[in-house]
């Protein structure tokens, strides 16, 4: 294969103004590198649960505060209160978090089978998550064994999602990053699906959840 040089108009005035700055910088002294001593959040440690928490509140999200002792209950209680037939369950859910589900509440195993469709007549989804967000009031999820595959958050018009406190809240975006494994399927959710038109009318379950709830438990 022989070498072929990219011709056109315009070509040659690109190349001297190329060679303009490469004269122009030559003789320029090595950039050092960047300071990174700013600080990586402006929340206290005291602060970061409750900033969660009304930042979850801002974007639409129901939030519930629980112990681990109290979470089947309220899990139950929430799925009764939707009217829920069926709800979805990871392959790594911990059992006991719908210890308590109604009995009239049938358990959907994942399927990586399934179709959009029809995880579309699934009524909710209880998932756990990897890192919440406090300046933001952002869940992450990684797709590991208790949140399973990123469709499964995605489709289900209602999304329980449980969030250990104090451990897996961070306050900053820059505090989550290290934490966060980069080569997993990561969904970042902030509140429920909304989006809204030039006349900003805002229809909300267009690109997921139309109802996000939130459980906050204390371990």
């Amino acid at each position: 294969m022989s070498d072929s040089k990219v011709t056109g108009p315009g070509t040659g005035s690109r190349e001297r103004i190329l060679a303009r700055i490469r004269a122009a910088v030559a003789d320029a002294p090595e950039v050092p590198e960047p300071a990174r001593d700013y600080l990586d959040t402006h929340t206290p440690d005291s602060r970061v649960v409750e900033l969660l928490a009304e930042n979850l509140a801002d974007y639409r999200a129901l939030v519930h505060r629980t112990d681990d002792g109290g979470l089947p209950a309220l899990v139950g209680r929430l799925l009764a209160e939707r009217g829920s037939r069926t709800v979805l369950v990871p392959p790594g859910l911990p059992a006991h978090w719908l210890a308590a589900t109604p009995g009239t509440v049938a358990r959907v195993e994942d399927d990586p089978r399934a179709t959009a469709g029809e995880l579309d007549t699934v009524d909710s989804v209880v998932t756990g998550c990897a890192l919440a967000i406090a300046e933001t009031g952002t869940l992450v999820l990684d797709a590991s064994p208790d949140q399973g595959r990123r469709r499964i958050t995605l489709i289900p018009d209602h999304h329980i999602c449980v969030v250990r406190v104090p451990d897996q809240v961070v306050a900053s975006v820059p505090r989550a990053m290290p934490r966060i494994v980069p080569t997993r399927a990561l969904t970042w959710i902030s509140g429920p699906s909304a989006t809204s038109d030039i006349e900003l009318d805002r229809v909300e379950g267009v690109h997921g959840p139309r109802t996000l709830e939130v459980i906050l438990v204390t371990e």
